[in-house]
């Protein structure tokens, strides 16, 4: 079972990561806080000193097409704010 899915680079979680020191990431909506925590320590070598997560429903989508109104759903998924050591900083950029 992958346990991180995707980081989250937005500019809200850059200013979250500069003053709190704390990174976001899409994670499987199986995996619990303590699965969580040893996949960011052994994926980016850091220490995780906290992991809050949270379930983002999925949202209603409705569109006007040529063929008329369409309408559907998102997906739900499950995201975790992780907190680091102050000494420790995640680089998502170092591998392009």
């Amino acid at each position: 079972m992958e346990i991180i899915i995707r980081p989250i680079v937005t500019e809200k979680m850059t200013q979250l990561t500069e003053k709190q020191h704390k990174y976001g990431f899409i994670v499987n909506k199986n995996a619990n806080k303590l699965q969580i925590k040893e996949a960011v320590e052994k994926l980016y070598s850091v220490s995780v000193e906290a992991v809050n997560t949270l379930v983002v429903p999925g949202k209603s989508v409705q569109r006007f097409t040529k063929k008329g109104f369409t309408s559907g759903r998102k997906p739900a998924y499950k995201k975790a704010y992780v907190t680091v050591g102050k000494n420790d900083t995640i680089d998502f950029y170092g591998n392009i």
